[in-house]
């Protein structure tokens, strides 16, 4: 950790493969990525409460390198007792998201059963390739075959990461959110049973919440989360928002996942006995235009007070955009260093929505 923030104040961008060569890469992202593909959809976390064990849950951190290593400093390393949770969006916006991604899929694989990783809805090749992971990919390892092959085993390491956890048959948490049930298609004619017949309904079938039966069954191992078809479960586990409004309704706004209701909230914790969710995915810009939900300026928000429990927004970007002083979900006690990026972001206009980029400059 403490040679990438050396490295990260020092050296221009294209001196990282001085820092780790593209074999060293290889061999952590190889390493990482086969113990990521392995778990599965959901992770059960369960900490031992008698040896006093805690969960610690990190939002959104875009690239932030410093703030996740004075996240780490401040609520103590990963350890026998310490479990982390990183609830998705390691990389985009910030200038280090290569660095970011690459120091906590060491600490996945030097403590595996600690330290969990979950997928954001920005790991997936749409994002990256528009908010800007893969031109900082490309300026540290070159716009070559080098570069291009880095950006490639990342993108297959983000497929691997899990959608969501419970903490203790307790806790759910999860990038975007809550996800839908998925109704069973109407299976072919067999062959040879002329006389039988299939009958598919004109009208699609209501909204309804999904079972974790059919998010462990979901096919996670996608580049780009689908928006239709039948493998919505991936793209509404990470795009998903709350709202204020009763029920379940397609998040027309983004284009992919849902929105859901305090009402919602209530059905999935009372279904699946849980006290709490967890969920990131939005920070304080995009929740300047939300009604009648919490501003992040705290970085956390109580989103659902129900009766079975609430619904925590969490996200751990400080300062983030650029035009906001906001803090995130954990109190820093060093200042943060007054580093250039080697780019800038123009302007934020919204949490998903594109961003003009100022020239790369090394």
């Amino acid at each position: 950790m403490s040679t990438f923030d050396w490295s990260s104040k020092t050296l221009r961008p294209s001196e990282f493969p001085t820092v780790l060569p593209v074999e060293a890469f290889d061999g952590l992202v190889l390493t990482a990525s086969k113990l990521l593909h392995k778990e599965p959809n959901c992770v059960l976390i369960n900490p031992d409460k008698d040896a006093g064990s805690s969960v610690v849950v990190v939002g959104d951190v875009h690239g932030q390198l410093h703030d996740v290593l004075f996240l780490l400093k401040d609520a103590g390393l990963p350890d026998n007792n310490k479990f982390f949770v990183f609830n998705g969006d390691y990389v985009d916006r910030g200038a280090w998201g290569l660095e970011t991604f690459l120091v906590l899929l060491a600490w996945k694989v030097f403590m595996p059963d600690r330290v969990f990783l979950l997928r954001g809805n920005h790991e997936s090749k749409y994002c990256t390739s528009v908010y800007g992971f893969e031109k900082e990919v490309l300026a540290k390892y070159g716009d070559n075959n080098r570069g291009k092959h880095v950006y490639r085993k990342c993108l297959g390491c983000f497929e691997g990461l899990p959608l969501a956890s419970i903490i203790a048959g307790r806790v759910y948490t999860a990038h975007g959110g809550v996800f839908r049930n998925i109704p069973a298609t109407p299976s072919k004619r067999p062959k040879g049973k002329k006389n039988r017949k299939v009958i598919v309904s004109a009208e699609p079938a209501p909204l309804s919440l999904g079972s974790l039966e059919e998010l462990l069954k979901a096919r996670r191992t996608v580049l780009n989360p689908p928006w239709e078809g039948q493998n919505l479960i991936p793209g509404d586990v990470l795009w998903s928002d709350p709202s204020m409004k009763p029920g379940l309704s397609p998040n027309n706004e983004r284009g992919i996942g849902l929105l859901w209701g305090p009402d919602c909230t209530e059905d999935f914790l009372k279904k699946f006995s849980l006290k709490l969710i967890i969920r990131s995915h939005e920070g304080p810009d995009a929740r300047e235009k939300r009604s009648g939900l919490g501003g992040m300026d705290e970085g956390y928000t109580i989103d659902h007070v129900v009766p079975s429990g609430k619904l925590i927004t969490v996200f751990s970007a400080p300062d983030y955009p650029q035009f906001q002083a906001t803090e995130d979900s954990f109190e820093a006690i060093t200042p943060r260093p007054k580093v250039n990026p080697y780019y800038d972001f123009e302007d934020v206009i919204d949490s998903d929505e594109e961003l003009d980029l100022k020239k790369m400059v090394e």
